[in-house]
């Protein structure tokens, strides 16, 4: 991973200033913009130099659509999508654009009234400090990736996603992304379908060179990782695992990265990804839903090290916009980011962030590149979509064992990790299959739902007719 003769001090002094270096890489235009005139401060972090102050910024709580092929597994694991937009307004008649969870208004009232080069480095708010960035490229004249520092890449690669399902429905996700443009499909494994049968399903039906980002959730199964994974690693589909083991063991990560045979990527990393870098515990880091300023912090690190890593915030495509520029400043960010946005098929920008070979084009209008579609807001504003009821899991197993869940979307980690749920451990590869079982108004179901209400859980053998 580095050079032998490197003292641990030695490497980590190169991080710290490879991470001073990746943290204050702002554009010179943009500086001049933010200053003015000759600078004062008035409060710790906020200048009273001439420039656009915030006035106000407007939350708008949004339902999207998932796209219709889609819509079936999305809809009973999670229930309708939902997320926050942001406008942030300025004196000078510009608007930042952010999206992500709900913040207070207390948190809000922290950005109404600042200049937007307030918020470099933001570590209060991924949403609003997004909105910041707009705005300071907006004010600039520039993209946003030149906030960050050089830019390293022009196209960054991405990853699509769905979750796990029955092979068939897997196998459609794989013509449905690729078609669209993108080669990697990320999934979080679920032990209540068999992974070799959905890998098999896959594989069928994918292009030259697709591959699968297997996500195990860290761990919880029946399974010795070692061995599953060098199973797997037997098919060509299979591109990468992440989180295979609890997130604490890292002595474990490094171990097991030695011997795997794909690359591992290391998301939960209990030490922030810095004592673990050092281990050799990953090849791969993800950061996920970090605020600008760590992801910044750690951009340095990864460089030092040099060290693969990706960024996972979950969003439209203003979310998509602001990771594209990101990854593109940022030395080492050249594994596929993922954020979902291929999931919706409705947005509230005009701008539709697309993947051509794996890789999408980094904006280079000023601020995020993308612009707001008021009507398009507005509709997502007012959609009303049902929620989802709590429905059955029916897993059969090959020796003609039946076994039932009630699942319920607010509770969803019972699909990925049954053993959290504290309901029943089990294997990747054990050999059954699951359907899903809505409320038809049946009284077999009712019945049913009575019981795993009582039980939880309802495992028996299946009588011989």
């Amino acid at each position: 991973m580095w050079e032998e003769g490197v003292s641990r001090r030695s490497l980590l002094g190169g991080m710290f200033c490879a991470a001073a270096a990746a943290g204050g890489g702002a554009a010179a235009e943009a500086k001049d913009a933010a200053a003015g005139a000759r600078q004062t401060q008035d409060a710790p972090g906020r200048s009273t130099a001439r420039g656009p102050r915030v006035t106000k910024i407007e939350a708008f709580d949004i339902t999207t659509e998932y796209e219709d092929w889609l819509h079936y597994p999305l809809q009973h694991f999670y229930g309708p999508s939902r997320r926050t937009v942001y406008l942030a307004h300025t004196d000078t008649g510009l608007v930042g654009l952010g999206e992500g969870g709900r913040e207070s208004e207390e948190t809000i009232k922290q950005y109404v009234g600042t200049n937007p080069f307030d918020w470099m480095g933001d570590e209060v708010s991924l949403p609003l400090g997004m909105a910041m960035y707009d705005l300071m490229g907006k004010t600039a004249g520039v993209p946003v990736y030149k906030l960050f520092g050089q830019k390293r890449r022009s196209w960054v690669p991405a990853g699509s996603w769905t979750v796990s399902c029955h092979p068939t429905r897997m196998a459609e996700a794989v013509r449905n992304y690729s078609r669209r443009g993108y080669t990697w499909l990320k999934y979080h494994l679920s032990p209540f379908e068999n992974v070799f049968d959905q890998i098999e399903a896959m594989e069928k039906v994918a292009p030259a060179g697709f591959r699968i980002h297997l996500d195990f959730t860290m761990g919880g199964s029946d399974d010795s990782m070692p061995e599953l994974l060098d199973r797997l690693s037997e098919h060509p589909i299979v591109g990468a695992f992440e989180d295979p083991l609890p997130e604490k063991d890292i002595e474990g990560y490094a171990a097991l990265r030695k011997r795997a045979k794909r690359p591992i990527v290391y998301h939960h990393a209990p030490l922030g990804a810095t004592h673990e870098v050092l281990q050799g515990a990953a090849d791969i880091y993800m950061l996920g839903h970090a605020r600008i300023g760590e992801a910044m912090r750690r951009a340095g690190l990864f460089a030092a090290a040099d060290v693969p890593f990706m960024i996972q915030n979950v969003g439209g495509n203003i979310t998509r916009a602001l990771t594209l520029h990101m990854q593109a400043a940022f030395p080492t960010a050249h594994f596929h980011f993922h954020s979902d946005t291929e999931t919706w098929k409705t947005d509230v920008v005009h701008e539709r962030l697309e993947p051509i070979q794996g890789r999408i084009r980094v904006p280079e209008s000023p601020g995020l590149g993308v612009t707001l579609d008021p009507a398009a807001l507005e509709r997502a504003r007012t959609l009303q979509l049902p929620e989802q009821k709590k429905w059955i899991l029916k897993t059969r197993f090959k020796d003609a064992t039946r076994m039932y869940h009630l699942v319920d979307p607010a509770k969803n980690i019972l699909l990925v990790r049954p053993d959290l749920a504290r309901e029943i451990t089990l294997s990747y590869a054990a050999p059954l299959s699951s359907e899903w079982w809505d409320d038809d108004g049946s009284a077999a179901f009712q019945q049913m739902r009575e019981r795993l209400e009582r039980e939880r859980i309802v495992l028996e053998k299946e009588t011989a007719k």
